[in-house]
């Protein structure tokens, strides 16, 4: 078990001597393709088409027994402006998701309350966290009161658009980006209500130019917070500014993962939270049949691929590379053998990932080959058959659980049945895969894709 970390030494510690944000270097095609949680996170928000239907449980934890708490079923229940209620609706929020009925009267209640909600892409959370900014302004005070950061600019930009939108028939809200290139003239005095930016920029503006004052902040957000707390600079410079802010201001947290370590983290900082938890779909095995090939070579792996693929009647299929070098190869012998294959890999701009994205949601392309860039937070309902061409491990070579569990999560959407086929070539990859087993109490099956009548069997 790992040590306990001292968390308030370790701010006090941090907040002595801040770091500067680290910048990867950029990774050969033979390197594990690695993405920026950031990145994806924001990918995940542009291609959602709607929201998650989630219909599992929420896992509501709070410290004060006495306090109650209720869900509503109609944003008209919590009493909003009737211009903010208008702009909701305008949105398409009919009723609210399930972590909007949790968490919105927890967020709008009287006095404040502190929240960690946890959610998956796509359930609404930022809507639940502008909604809130947008109900607690004061519009009589013209300074900042409600401070809401994000990793990266293009995060910050989407929570600002989402903002506007929602506040569109309530010109009277004021917002203002404090990203790069808002460039404020020397004494300039900030009158706007939200100020939505990235961590460095907020900085320069509260401590350099004093262009608005952190003790007045009423209400601080911090979006995809665990992007926020576990990179190294970002969680200096919010530890800096969270110092800073008044003991009455209420602190709003929401990511769509938290690891323990995140968690103790942001309980530390966050006093006397409420904590939610929105199961994610993608946590059910129950519907995906999980199998194994024993194979020689990466020659081998692939007459397996084409094998199953020729033999089920899936309907798409996403098959999981750990590095470019290998999606790339494995891409260029499916396409020689008249297979319509997409790619998507790290190195593509998010624009690219969206076009190859949306050329196989349309059915253009049967097969999508990818890395890890993928295995998290995306929806193809036409995706029937997942396959690991090389197990996910971590950077010590050890079995990845939890990305095995959001890669073969890609099959098996909306309740439908899935299959998940791991190729092994090696007593490693077979090691790796009996501990991804025993973690998940889950058979993986033996499968002989050399015998047609056995894989056909598995899509029945």
């Amino acid at each position: 078990m790992s040590q306990k970390i001292d968390w308030a030494k370790y701010v006090q510690q941090t907040e002595e001597k801040l770091s500067n944000i680290s910048v990867n270097e950029k990774e050969s095609e033979d390197a594990t393709d690695t993405y920026s949680p950031a990145e994806a996170s924001l990918f995940a928000k542009i291609i959602r088409k709607g929201l998650v239907d989630n219909k599992h449980d929420i896992d509501i934890q709070r410290n004060d027994p006495n306090s109650p708490l209720y869900s509503v079923k109609t944003f008209e229940a919590l009493n909003l402006k009737p211009n903010l209620l208008k702009g909701v609706y305008e949105m398409g929020f009919n009723t609210p998701s399930k972590i909007q009925e949790a968490a919105l009267p927890i967020l709008l209640a009287d006095p404040p309350q502190n929240l960690i909600a946890q959610s998956q892409s796509g359930t609404g959370k930022t809507a639940a966290f502008v909604l809130a900014m947008l109900s607690k302004v004061d519009t009589s005070k013209k300074y900042p009161q409600v401070l809401c950061l994000s990793p990266t600019y293009e995060l910050a930009i989407q929570t600002g658009e989402a903002a506007a939108y929602m506040a569109k028939f309530c010109p009277e809200i004021e917002m203002k980006f404090g990203v790069r290139g808002e460039e404020l003239p020397r004494g300039t005095q900030l009158t706007d209500h939200i100020i939505i930016g990235t961590p460095g920029k907020v900085l320069d503006w509260a401590f350099r130019y004093r262009v608005f004052d952190l003790s007045k902040i009423s209400v601080f957000v911090l979006d995809e917070a665990d992007v926020m707390i576990d990179q190294q600079g970002h969680q200096d410079q919010c530890i800096r500014i969270h110092k800073h802010l008044s003991p009455t201001c209420q602190m709003m947290f929401f990511s769509a993962t938290y690891t323990e370590r995140v968690m103790s983290f942001a309980e530390h900082i966050v006093k006397n939270p409420i904590i939610i938890r929105l199961k994610r779909e993608e946590e059910s095995l129950d519907n995906i049949a999980q199998y194994y090939v024993r194979c020689s070579s990466s020659e081998e792996k692939y007459a397996a691929v084409t094998n199953i693929y020729g033999t089920v009647g899936v309907g798409q299929a996403i098959i999981f590379c750990q590095t470019r070098k290998t999606a790339s190869w494995l891409a260029g012998k499916l396409h020689q053998d008249g297979h319509a294959v997409a790619v998507l890999t790290g190195e593509l701009a998010v624009e690219q990932r969206i076009n190859v994205l949306d050329r196989f949601r349309e059915g253009k392309e049967k097969v999508l080959i990818t890395t890890n860039v993928l295995s998290r937070g995306i929806d193809v309902e036409q995706v029937t058959i997942v396959v690991n061409f090389d197990l996910p491990v971590d950077r010590d070579g050890e079995a990845d659980c939890e990305t095995y569990l959001h890669r073969i999560g890609r099959t098996g959407r909306f309740g439908k049945k899935g299959i998940a086929i791991n190729l092994i070539d090696s007593d490693n990859a077979m090691r790796i895969c009996e501990t991804i087993e025993k973690h998940f109490g889950k058979t993986i099956k033996y499968l002989n894709t050399k015998d047609c009548d056995e894989i056909e069997k598995i899509g029945q």
